[in-house]
């Protein structure tokens, strides 16, 4: 995933039908002044056709500060979901996504905001997602867009999908750590009173819970202890003895609850502890390497490029200013 230039002027197009929740989500991220928390400075327009206001669903309407013009020098366009994903969208509309996205800005919808981006065409040919209830009818309406439909989110080219509902905070608070780091992110999520990065994707939602038993620690809990400690050489046998499971149910079970394996949940773990290091402290590479249970500064150096495209150095470089 590449990282974006801190995105200062945020667009927000608001259209008849454009559920209140995603139109709250974008804006209580980037229309709130936290720059005493050391989040922003961000400048949110309300942009919609003509100017006009419009009515929100299942409540509520919301009056444009901007008309379609204020997106010609946003630096992030938001596409919140419609009641009807598939309502017309003005060509107006349209031809203002595609400029946006043309000249540079990142582009992102919430939920079923992607039946608005796949109108415009930003979804030939790059991946998508959308609530898992609409996966199959996204499929339908665009039937070039690549659905993917076990993630949180998506991103090619500039161009931002994300899953139902809370799948928005999850884009929205991405979108932050990419341009701004980190620690900024999760200086957000605390302000938000939400995770800063939620593993999985969509069918952790959709299957039956993990069924909890007396006998032996739920996987929240051995989630808890091992985050507590990343800087020992713990690994998933270790997980899976303390769950008192054999490693292969537990592979399972953790996979069931969290949509992710547990070996790739631990290393996400690792390199996301070693990020907030590079941006906090002074610390040298090989000491946050062991300190995130990495072992070595060529081991960390290794994994960042193959997870982020960034060795830790430029990784510091980009993000300690910021943070």
């Amino acid at each position: 995933m590449r990282y974006f230039p801190a995105m200062r002027v945020v667009g927000l197009v608001v259209l008849p039908g454009s559920r209140m929740f995603d139109v709250a989500v974008a804006t209580e991220v980037w229309g709130v002044d936290r720059t005493s928390s050391g989040v922003g400075v961000f400048e949110l327009r309300i942009c919609a056709p003509g100017r006009r206001g419009v009515d929100l669903s299942p409540a509520g309407a919301m009056r444009a500060t901007h008309g379609l013009d204020g997106l010609a020098d946003c630096d992030l366009v938001v596409v919140p979901g419609r009641e009807d994903p598939h309502a017309a969208v003005p060509p107006s509309v349209l031809a203002a996504l595609r400029a946006a996205h043309e000249r540079g800005a990142v582009v992102a919808s919430l939920c079923s905001g992607a039946f608005t981006v796949a109108a415009a065409g930003l979804l030939d040919g790059r991946p998508a997602t959308t609530h898992w209830l609409l996966l199959d009818e996204l499929e339908r309406a665009a039937p070039r867009v690549e659905v993917r439909r076990d993630v949180l989110f998506t991103e090619a080219d500039g161009v931002f999908t994300s899953a139902g509902v809370a799948g928005g905070v999850d884009l929205c608070l991405h979108l932050v750590r990419q341009a701004w780091g980190t620690e900024v992110a999760s200086a957000l999520a605390r302000r938000m009173v939400t995770p800063p990065v939620r593993e999985g994707g969509q069918h952790q939602y959709v299957e039956a819970p993990l069924p909890r038993r007396p006998d032996r620690p739920d996987i929240a809990s051995i989630v808890d202890w091992a985050v507590r400690r990343l800087d020992e050489p713990i690994g998933v046998a270790d997980l899976a003895a303390r769950s008192g499971m054999s490693e292969r149910t537990f592979h399972r079970a953790f996979r069931a609850a969290t949509g992710s394996t547990p070996g790739r949940w631990l290393l996400l773990q690792r390199l996301r502890h070693a990020q907030r290091l590079l941006e906090t402290t002074d610390l040298s590479v090989e000491r946050i390497a062991g300190r995130a249970g990495l072992g070595t500064a060529a081991n960390l150096r290794r994994r960042m490029r193959a997870e982020f495209g960034v060795g830790p150095a430029a990784y510091r470089r980009t993000f300690r200013p910021a943070a």
